[in-house]
């Protein structure tokens, strides 16, 4: 049987994807098509390479998100994407989807065109880079003659490319909208993330019917998108509300 795992975008609270997939496989459900964006991308790619979630969880405690030698220069962005190829190539040694243990499917949004792009063929990492590039803090990437940034920002919640190779799907959605007053707007960043959040939550409810199961970990609004500092607490939640479902299920998919 085909199981499909979609992961969604959600910068940091991307790290809950990984302890559901740690309760899915110690309930014996090992999903065989992985479809991401942003954050879900890269647990995605990482999964589909053959990483098991202790070494996905290592990767997240040690990428350099923010370290100075990787900001941008004279680029539209903070931190330089294409500077995060070498921290990826470990895992994909032969850079190409084909060269995965599973198949995957990434999102990545054409800045230019305001086109959605599906990869699935091809180079692997740069499409992971893109997916994962979270509009003005890092820059674009280059594949091809299009420049790509995050896929959330027209798929967050990208359930379409399994629909067809699927027998069953699971869906992980940890960007959550949290309350909040118009105090705590209080920057540009803060009002354009809002915006961004807002209009990503509401086409993914419309597609959490179209799953057999979705995890939906409590309490990740709490957590900022960069907010490095709490990888082992947004595990664990992640971790629970994929156990909670499963035992409620009796460990049935």
């Amino acid at each position: 049987m085909n199981i499909g795992l979609v992961l969604s975008g959600g910068g940091i609270r991307g790290v809950a994807h990984i302890g559901a997939i740690k309760a899915l496989e110690e309930y014996g459900i090992f999903p065989t098509h992985i479809s991401g964006t942003s954050a879900g991308a890269i647990v995605g790619a990482l999964y589909a390479s053959g990483a098991n979630w202790s070494e996905i969880l290592h990767f997240f405690k040690t990428i350099p998100l923010f370290r100075t030698k990787k900001y941008a220069r004279s680029k539209p962005g903070f931190l330089d994407t294409e500077k995060y190829y070498e921290n990826f190539k470990q895992f994909f040694p032969e850079d190409d989807f084909g060269a995965l243990k599973k198949p995957l499917y990434v999102t990545g949004t054409d800045i230019i065109r305001g086109k959605l792009k599906i990869f699935h063929k091809g180079q692997v990492i740069r499409p992971v880079l893109a997916s994962a590039s979270f509009p003005g803090m890092f820059t674009p990437i280059k594949i091809g003659d299009a420049y790509y940034v995050d896929g959330g920002v027209l798929n967050n919640f990208p359930i379409e490319p399994l629909k067809n190779n699927c027998d069953k799907i699971i869906g992980s959605y940890v960007n959550p909208l949290k309350k909040i007053r118009i105090e705590d707007l209080k920057h540009s960043y803060t009002v354009v993330e809002r915006a961004y959040k807002l209009k990503s939550a509401s086409e993914s409810l419309l597609k959490f019917s179209e799953c057999d199961m979705i995890i939906l970990p409590e309490g990740l609004s709490e957590f900022g998108t960069f907010e490095m500092n709490s990888v082992d607490v947004i595990f664990d939640l992640g971790y629970l509300a994929a156990k909670k479902i499963l035992d409620k299920n009796g460990g049935v998919l």
